[in-house]
């Protein structure tokens, strides 16, 4: 079985899980691997590994190259009674025996695998408060038909995502060229608003008059030819005066800015009365067109974001059961041979329920000041590992399959902190399913973050800066909701025994360069979570020799 799990929490909680021989060494790789990434700054209060190699993949590494032990061995039973090591709970108990493991081999050919993970998957909904699926893999021997079966599915899903990320490639094209398009017209737009505003001061729209002015006389106006204003004011027809006289109109009545009538011979003055109704005409009908046009746009824009998003919900169900139907376990497994009709699956599960620390205080086992302190929240965590070797078998015309064999199941207990925690499933992810995933997330989030402002100003109709401070907001909304804390009760000065320290709002965690260390009143927690955790994991692993007619433990400290 893969033990990568175990080496992970070996490193990410070392004081506790790791020898001693590598204890140092971790704590080292992790916190220098770590400052890279807290050098790049994060806003999160809780700054995570990015997807990739991680500090706590890289301290794997340095002690495998370091040729030292990783991980303690695991002990079949522990060194205590567990109710007894509960009431004796400052002696930390479960500190010196953190690990229980427990293995079992059920070998049935004739009968189906299936039932033994689910009756530990519906047993273990008891006792946690969480179970979930970390590990699915499976590989067939090539000459059997379920392997052949398997390719011909995983093909059509890869086919299904190659024809759909086409189209999220296209859609995408058509986004950024609107956005573009867009913007141009905003540009274009935004003298035609000033003129028409009516809180706009006399002089500031005619200083946008004069732009319209010019571009009507750059684009609309000079089609005439030799006819046109510039071309007559600058040609040998003698209307020298004519693009002055233009210029500073500001309405159709030919009048200045006292509102005189502009002193001109009648030949230019009849020229400039024609094109100046032209150009005011220009101006309503251009604003106008303008406007639809950008509407019609926007319209577009918002449609082809919404298919967008649309074609990505489609990909990712195609995408993540084409990753599941492809074969991800080592080959060179000699139970896999090439002729034989073989497979070996992989599963593994987590499951985690959460040390209730006043359940030991109204035991008797803890002092009652423990329900007060203020403290990480600890888990107890049993990892199950099946490997079932399996003779597949077709047991219906529609394709679906029967599995018998053998199984192997390992049940192994932790007792892990909140922090420790969110960073096993964080580096769990990864190896499952994120380096897969981030196909989509270049394609489509990364792209689309360059120019999410932008988007988002267009479809709501607001300016850059005005977007840019609601976003600001809503970081700052976001960071204070997650930064609010329970009060410390005004405890502080009544532990002798125990350093409490009070969460400060805000603070960054980056668990990047390591974890914290428990401190002592969280030592006895942890001890407290570990020993609940090797209970409940002897708990399963006998009530199923039980519920099987297997021979069992009456307790596990009495031999067979």
């Amino acid at each position: 079985m893969d033990d990568t799990i175990h080496k992970l929490i070996a490193v990410i909680s070392p004081d506790t899980y790791a020898t001693e021989e590598a204890r140092e060494l971790i704590k080292k790789t992790v916190k220098e691997e770590g400052k890279e990434e807290d050098s790049k700054g994060s806003k999160k209060a809780i700054v995570l590994p990015e997807v990739g190699d991680s500090a706590y993949k890289k301290a794997i590494d340095a002690v495998k190259k370091a040729e030292k032990s990783l991980s303690p061995k695991p002990s079949d039973f522990p060194i205590y009674d567990y109710d007894e090591a509960k009431k004796d709970a400052l002696n930390l108990w479960g500190l010196k025996s953190p690990i229980e493991q427990h293995n079992l081999i059920y070998d049935s050919p004739a009968e189906g695998l299936e039932p033994v993970y689910f009756w530990l998957l519906d047993f273990l909904k008891g006792p946690y408060d969480e179970v979930e699926k970390l590990v699915d893999n499976f590989v067939a021997s090539p000459g059997s038909g379920h392997f052949s079966e398997m390719q011909g599915r995983a093909t059509q899903m890869q086919q299904e995502v190659s024809r759909t990320m086409g189209n999220v490639n296209t859609v995408l094209k058509s986004v950024l060229n609107l956005v573009y398009d867009l913007k141009e017209f905003r540009i274009r737009l935004k003298p035609y608003k000033i003129f028409y505003d009516k809180e706009t001061s006399s002089e500031e729209k005619y200083k946008q008059l004069l732009s319209l002015k010019q571009v009507w006389l750059d684009n609309v106006d000079i089609r005439k030819g030799r006819g046109s204003i510039n071309a007559l004011s600058s040609g040998e027809l003698d209307f020298v005066t004519l693009r002055d006289a233009f210029m500073t109109l500001r309405d159709e009545s030919l009048k200045d800015k006292d509102g005189n009538l502009i002193d001109l011979n009648d030949r230019v003055k009849r020229i400039l009365q024609q094109r100046a109704q032209e150009f005011f005409t220009w101006i309503k009908e251009s604003y106008n067109s303008l406007s639809q046009r950008f509407e019609i746009e926007r319209n577009y824009l918002k449609s082809q974001v919404s298919m967008l998003n649309l074609y990505v919900k489609w990909v990712k169900p195609y995408l993540k059961a084409a990753s599941k139907l492809g074969q991800n376990i080592d080959s060179k497994n000699p139970a896999l041979v090439t002729a034989f009709n073989t497979m070996i699956l992989e599963l593994t599960i987590l499951a985690t329920s959460k040390y209730k620390i006043e359940d030991d205080v109204n035991a008797g086992n803890l002092p009652e000041l423990f329900k007060k302190v203020n403290m990480r929240k600890y888990y107890k965590v049993l990892v199950i590992e099946l490997e079932f070797r399996s003779i597949p078998q077709r047991v219906s015309q529609r394709g679906d399959w029967a599995f018998g064999g053998r199984v192997e199941v390992k049940f192994t207990s932790y007792g892990l902190n909140e922090d420790e925690l969110k960073i096993l499933r964080e580096e769990i992810q990864k190896d499952d399913f994120n380096s897969v995933m981030k196909l989509i997330s270049d394609a489509t989030d990364e792209s689309l973050g360059q120019i999410k402002k932008d988007i988002r100003a267009l479809l709501e109709g607001k300016e850059e800066e005005d977007i840019e401070k609601e976003i600001d907001a809503e970081k700052k909304a976001n960071e204070e909701k997650k930064s609010k804390k329970g009060d410390d009760f005004g405890l502080k000065e009544l532990f002798s025994m125990f350093k409490i320290g009070k969460k400060k709002d805000g603070k960054k965690v980056n668990l990047n360069k390591g974890i914290p260390p428990d401190k002592e009143y969280e030592k006895v927690a942890r001890s407290q979570a570990i020993l609940g955790a090797n209970d409940l994991c002897f708990t399963v692993f006998d009530t199923y020799k039980k519920g099987h007619n297997m021979p069992s433990h009456q307790n596990p400290y009495n031999s067979l």
